[in-house]
């Protein structure tokens, strides 16, 4: 093939023209615009990816933009059907209607005919001819130096000098600003994959559109299938039958709903199954082997859960590292990075598929008891660390493995005597639960582990004081009691000291919450007496947190002040931050009672930098408060008023204010009273709200002195700053890889905050988000 003459007015490729497309091409502007920035500057471009998200269609509408810049052609070569990798040269061969071919070595035919040329190839489908097709690329592209090729693969070709594309699922939510759906105003808003969704449904139903009504349903769809183009393609067609409801409350079996594909493609692009057959056929029995296995695991899984879970029955330990890296080159695992590691995710469809193959091979039991066993290891590791300098990081852990908590404890208590290890775990996640604030879902797993046990053993007893500490900060006091009595019963037949002790720690907390004080000081006495015979540093300080703010309540300051000088000189001695932070803060509380107001705020500040570092909403609402109390008695009444309505703003985010600091509500109705007053109610009204409306993080750098509010601040708003730039992006329909991306953190993280969001506003959809954010933008 010699090139064409630069003068040529119309160029066209030679041989069969591209594939026209039949239906529509939704979205991927980016990724389209990148590809061919790509093509630009490198002669090897691999578009990577899971099967069904789009790989060959992006390839082909790239093609025909390009397809100028390329005077000698754009050859589209289809690999998908071809079994035979010796075939594969013949295939090129016959695609650019080499002549001769059959007069030499193929390959060198295909080279002499090629060597000028101008052109761009396209290697669709590459996975299962991988080496010779990187093979073939590599030795065309040193024999041609004008050719330039673009290939589809479900991984990288491993070619000197290519530069890879990983194609992501389509964005579910996002402004679409020429289609109907979208109204300027900040009405609706819909993503590519809802988009696409849409008009697959409105070939097959005509007249189906977008609604307020159905986009919520039809943006859970697309989420369920992991917004990936086959899959909704496949789903919409099942709207001759049903409704998107309906389809909806089907898709937990969805590969035996989404069956009907176009009879025109390849039988494995007809229906999800078969898509991922294809992809699973390619795996080696090992990769296939941990496919299986790391279904098990819910929101992701680092290196060390699978080197526990997965290895052993056919995957060598030492070969775990290797057959992840296998996994991830081949687009079943995804590579996420949080905190500095490295964590791997399955896509929901591949990790149901991996579920059912595991299922199928008889030893889901096995696995999911080796992820039990693996997660239960870490709550016992992070108990034991908990009260030391490792704290802030078990935290970021156990949040980041909430999920996978889940589902260990939903395996320990649905399987047959196991039960009792689910009771342990849920008692032994209790800082979890606290600080997280957790505390209804704590409270359920330790009522489920209960009701199915009345062994009256150490964990039993260890499990009631922990559901009742939460009770009491839950306002339920009765409950509690109820659990302590049971607990007491249980540490005194076992002769438990500790349990003795524990009992008397929280009996001292319910009678403080009922305002009587001097039963509770003789608790916690009790409680910090025997805690310090027995060397448990967290009980002790604890019980001296609590005598440090019940004889503040008295009125006995010296002994306020002893306890918890003491109780903060212990947390600081092993390098503990959350009891260390709620000591300062009982210090502050004393410290502003004497009239120390400076020494006070200074306490609870440092008190409220602690508890933003642990993310410890409790803590902050306590701090919040304080804060409050020094300004009114600095007579700063603006100031005061706006805490408060900062402090508003904290109960509702957590649900309702900690009923375990009863004792303290006379404090805040002095001090909304005497400020009301001084500022009158009408100023005193608009101060709170002004409060309110801070964003979080705005809010906390107010409190702790950081910066003052301006006219720029967001009003109305409950989110943390970092949130509303997340709403912002979101608004401006990205995903969030995308936002993970443009934000340089981990998809799980985007992913974390975009759920804060929604539950913070109320909303079930990130339609709801954008129209939010329009509303809030200034016009």
């Amino acid at each position: 093939m010699k090139a064409v003459q630069s003068d040529q007015v119309e160029p066209r490729p030679h041989g069969p023209p591209l594939p026209a497309e039949v239906t529509s091409f939704v979205g991927r502007r980016h990724e389209v615009a990148e590809v061919k920035r790509l093509l630009s500057v490198s002669r090897l471009v691999t578009l990577s990816g899971v099967g069904g998200v789009g790989k060959t269609r992006l390839a082909t509408r790239v093609s025909t933009l390009v397809h100028r810049a390329f005077p000698d052609g754009v050859w589209l070569i289809d690999l998908a059907s071809l079994a035979n990798p010796g075939l594969l040269v013949p295939a090129v061969c016959e695609t650019l209607q080499v002549e001769g071919a059959s007069a030499g070595p193929p390959l060198q035919v295909l080279i002499d005919h090629i060597c000028d040329a101008h052109a761009l190839l396209i290697l669709d489908n590459c996975e299962h001819l991988l080496a010779e097709a990187a093979l073939l690329a590599e030795t065309l592209l040193r024999a041609c130096p004008r050719l330039r090729i673009l290939a589809t693969s479900r991984q990288a070709l491993g070619v000197a000098g290519e530069q890879t594309l990983s194609i992501p699922s389509l964005p579910v939510t996002g402004r679409n600003v020429t289609g109907p759906d979208t109204a300027p105003d900040g009405g609706m808003v819909a993503g590519d994959a809802v988009r696409l969704f849409a008009e697959r449904a409105e070939a097959v139903v005509p007249g189906f559109t977008l609604t307020e009504d159905n986009l919520p349903t039809v943006e859970r769809i697309c989420h369920r299938l992991d917004a990936l183009p086959l899959a909704i393609e496949l789903a919409a067609v099942r709207l001759r039958a049903l409704s998107v409801h309906q389809l909806l409350a089907r898709l937990d079996d969805r590969f035996r709903l989404l069956t009907s594909g176009s009879r025109a493609v390849l039988p494995r692009h007809q229906t999800l199954r078969a898509l991922i057959d294809w992809s699973y056929g390619l795996c080696t029995e090992p990769e296939r082997l941990l496919w299986e296995r790391t279904s098990v695991f819910s929101g992701g899984l680092d290196l060390e859960a699978a080197e526990t879970v997965c290895a052993g029955d056919g995957i060598d330990r030492d070969d775990i590292l290797e057959l992840v890296i296998g996994l991830v080159d081949k687009s079943i695992l995804l590579r996420e990075e949080h905190s500095g590691t490295v964590r791997y995710r399955l896509l929901e469809t591949i990790r149901q598929y991996g579920q059912e193959r595991l299922n199928a091979s008889g030893t889901t039991t096995r696995v999911q008891r080796r992820h039990r066993d693996h997660y239960r290891n870490l709550i016992t590791r992070a108990e034991h660390d908990w009260f030391g300098p490792d704290q802030v990081t078990w935290l970021d852990l156990l949040r980041t493995e909430h999920p996978n908590l889940r589902a260990a404890l939903e395996y320990s208590f649905s399987a047959a005597d196991e039960s009792a290890v689910g009771l342990e775990m849920a008692a032994g996640l209790l800082h979890h639960w606290m600080v997280n604030y957790y505390l209804t879902e704590g409270r359920d797993w330790l009522d489920r582990g209960l009701a199915a046990g009345t062994e009256p053993g150490a964990v039993r007893a260890k499990a009631l004081c922990a559901d009742a500490w939460m009770a009491i900060t839950q306002g339920d006091s009765g409950a509690a009691l109820r659990m302590l009595d049971e607990a007491g019963s249980i540490g005194d037949r076992l002769g438990s000291r500790s349990v003795g002790a524990y009992v008397a720690l929280f009996r001292g907390m319910v009678a403080m919450y009922a305002a009587d004080a001097d039963s509770a000081i003789r608790y916690y006495k009790e409680a910090a007496a025997a805690h310090r015979r027995l060397g448990d540093r967290e009980g002790l300080a604890l019980g001296l947190i609590w005598l440090c703010l019940t004889c503040s309540f008295q009125g006995s300051s010296k002994p306020a002040l002893e306890y918890g000088q003491e109780g903060l000189t212990l947390c600081d001695a092993a390098g503990e931050r959350w009891y260390q932070a709620y000591a300062t803060m009982a210090l502050g509380v004393e410290t502003w009672r004497e009239g120390d107001l400076r020494g006070a705020a200074e306490l609870v500040r440092r008190s409220l930098r602690s508890h933003r570092e642990l993310d410890d909403p409790l803590g902050m609402g306590v701090d919040f408060e304080i804060l409050a109390w020094v300004a009114t008695a600095e007579k700063d009444y603006e100031r005061a008023a706006r805490l408060l309505g900062i402090l508003r703003t904290t109960w509702r985010l957590i649900g309702a204010p900690p009923s375990g600091y009863g004792h303290l509500v006379r404090c805040h109705e002095e001090c909304a009273s005497r400020t009301r007053v001084a500022m009158g109610g009408h100023a005193f009204t608009m101060a709170c709200e002004a409060g309110a409306a801070l964003a979080f993080d705005n809010a906390l750098a107010y409190a702790l002195g950081e910066r003052r509010l301006t006219a720029a601040d967001p009003v109305g708003s409950p989110l943390t700053r970092r949130e509303t730039e997340i709403a912002d992006l979101v608004a401006e329909g990205m995903s969030n890889r995308d936002i993970a991306a443009r934000l340089v953190i981990a998809q799980r993280t985007a992913e974390g905050h975009v759920e804060h969001i929604l539950n913070k506003l109320g909303f079930n959809s990130r339609a709801q988000i954008g129209a939010w954010v329009g509303k809030r933008r200034p016009r």
